[in-house]
């Protein structure tokens, strides 16, 4: 790739887990941060590149690398479950270890080679508290007062995951975002609707705040699970059956573990021109 402190020149990675998917810009070596109006500009998939999230790979003292996210609205993200795998995954073929420690707003996380092209992330424990979430006020977190009885939980970014029938016959691109915006919600909220397909397997859709309808989110499905066991509808170690493929997620002692497949799909370099006019 292209060095970052190249003033001509702005290197990138495509990369999805289970068609979630991330420009991944590395500026280990130095480079200009990224303006909220540029991320949303390399956001648009008609007239720039297109992504999910985009993740930023930073230098960190005390881990590996720190990590910093942003939606496709521009807007900053504290945490990315498949973007994290995705770029554990990146500095593993990298580097040939087989575990590291990622930096993100939502602290230290683990992740590991887990064997067969898949990689691990300990999300850390989930958020449980009515303020961490955040909410605009004290609420029972496991049946909240909107209708249908969701459950909130934080994952360093907030959830709101309503327990349906069907989660395929949801219209989701109108539901998502009536929820997304509640008012119960400061920071606003992912959606998911879910439904148990099976003994500890659990059928997903999700609605990303900033980022629409995706095929796939990490953070979401760790707190699909989370709220499955709580609810006790699952035990603490389910299979997430999104639109894009499998998560495996395990809620353990010293957080939440997701497991799954990443995809390093090319690699770019954004002009000179394009950057100009997207500040």
């Amino acid at each position: 790739m292209a060095r970052m402190d190249d003033p001509e020149r702005l290197p990138f990675m495509k990369m999805h887990g289970l068609g979630n998917d991330f420009v991944v810009i590395d500026r280990r070596q130095g480079g200009t941060p990224l303006s909220a109006s540029l991320v949303a500009a390399i956001a648009d998939r008609h007239r720039g590149v297109g992504f999910d999230q985009l993740a930023v790979i930073e230098p960190a003292e005390a881990a590996d690398a720190r990590l910093v996210f942003y939606n496709a609205d521009g807007s900053p993200s504290a945490t990315c479950g498949n973007a994290t795998r995705c770029i554990a995954r990146h500095l593993i073929d990298q580097t040939g270890r087989r575990e590291l420690t990622l930096l993100t707003e939502r602290g230290r996380l683990s992740a590991r080679d887990a064997g067969d092209g898949l990689t691990s992330v300990n999300m850390g424990p989930p958020i449980l508290d009515w303020q961490g979430v955040p909410l605009a006020r004290e609420v029972d977190l496991d049946r909240l007062p909107i209708a249908g009885e969701p459950v909130a939980t934080g994952m360093g970014n907030p959830h709101c995951t309503f327990f349906v029938a069907d989660a395929e016959a949801v219209d989701l691109a109108t539901f998502g975002p009536e929820h997304e915006h509640h008012p119960l919600f400061p920071e606003r909220t992912n959606v998911q609707v879910a439904h148990l397909a099976g003994p500890d397997r659990i059928r997903m859709r999700v609605w990303e705040r900033g980022a629409g309808l995706t095929l796939a989110s990490g953070s979401s499905s760790c707190a699909v699970a989370v709220a499955a066991a709580r609810r006790g509808l699952t035990g603490r170690a389910v299979t997430i059956l999104l639109d894009g493929g499998e998560l495996q997620i395990d809620w353990r002692a010293d957080g939440v573990w997701m497991t799954g497949p990443t995809a390093h799909v090319f690699d770019g370099v954004f002009t000179t021109p394009f950057l100009a006019g997207a500040e």
